[in-house]
C-alpha cells in the first residue's frame, strides 16, 4: 500500500529550507566545456565524482575532442578509464558517443532533450543535468540515485522508477527551482541523508521527514 505523500506546501517549505541551508549547491563534476560534461556523466554511473574527477581530465587531456576519442578507440579509451565501474560499457559509449556528435551534431553536444537522448550513455538523468549546466535550459528535474532515495525516503514521492520520480516531483515542485534540486537534494544526501548511516538528529528537515517519523 502507498504511503501518505507530503504536500506542495509541505515539499515548498522543505526546499525553502535546504535552499537556505545549501545557498550554492554546485555539480560534482567538474567540467569546463559540454563535450567534458557529458564524457564525465557516462563514467558516472555507479561512480563516485571524485574518481570521475580524476579520471575524466586525464581522458581529455589525451583526446580532447569527440574526433580524437573516436581515432583512438575504444581499447585506449578502455585504458584510460579501467579504474571507472563497468568500464567496457563506458568505452563503447564514449567512442560511439563521439562518432555520433561527429556524424550527426557536426562535433558538438547538442543542446536539446530530443537529441541528447540519442547519445549513448546519455539518459534524461544526464540530458536533464547538460541542459541546464551547459545551455541554462531547465526541461526537468535530473532525478540520480541521491535524489531517487531522498524523494523516496522524505516522501516526495512512492516510486522507484526515475520517469515516475521526476513527474511527480514536477507537479508538485515550482519550475524556477527544477533546475536547483538535484543539486540540493544531492549535497543533502552527501553531508547529512547519507544511505547507511543518515544523520536524523542533525538533519534541517527530520520534523517533515516520513522516514524520521516513521522510526
Amino acid at each position: 500500500m502507498s504511503k501518505k505523500l507530503l504536500t506542495k506546501n509541505e515539499i515548498r517549505d522543505i526546499l525553502e529550507t535546504l535552499q537556505h541551508e545549501y545557498p550554492a549547491p554546485q555539480c560534482g563534476l567538474e567540467y569546463t566545456t559540454p563535450f567534458e560534461l557529458m564524457l564525465s556523466l557516462i563514467l558516472a554511473a555507479q561512480c563516485t565524482d571524485i574518481r570521475v574527477n580524476h579520471i575524466r581530465p586525464i581522458l581529455t587531456n589525451k583526446y580532447p575532442t569527440p574526433e580524437n576519442i573516436l581515432e583512438a578507440g575504444i581499447s585506449n579509451v578502455y585504458n584510460i578509464i579501467k579504474s571507472c565501474s563497468f568500464p567496457n560499457n563506458k568505452a563503447k559509449h564514449i567512442v560511439s558517443a563521439s562518432e555520433i556528435l561527429i556524424t550527426k551534431f557536426n562535433g558538438q553536444v547538442p543542446d536539446t532533450m530530443q537529441e541528447l537522448t540519442t547519445i549513448p550513455g546519455i539518459g534524461r538523468k544526464s540530458a536533464n543535468i547538460i541542459l541546464a549546466e551547459c545551455f541554462n535550459k531547465i526541461e526537468g528535474i535530473a532525478v540520480d540515485t541521491h535524489v531517487t532515495r531522498l524523494s523516496k525516503k522524505i516522501g516526495f514521492t512512492n516510486s522507484a522508477d526515475v520517469l515516475i520520480i521526476e513527474k511527480d516531483l514536477m507537479k508538485k515542485i515550482p519550475k524556477d527551482l527544477w533546475g536547483k534540486i538535484n543539486h540540493t537534494l544531492v549535497t543533502h544526501g552527501k553531508t547529512i541523508c547519507t544511505a547507511r548511516t543518515p544523520k536524523c538528529s542533525d538533519c534541517v528537515i527530520n520534523s517533515y521527514c516520513r522516514y524520521y517519523k516513521s522510526r
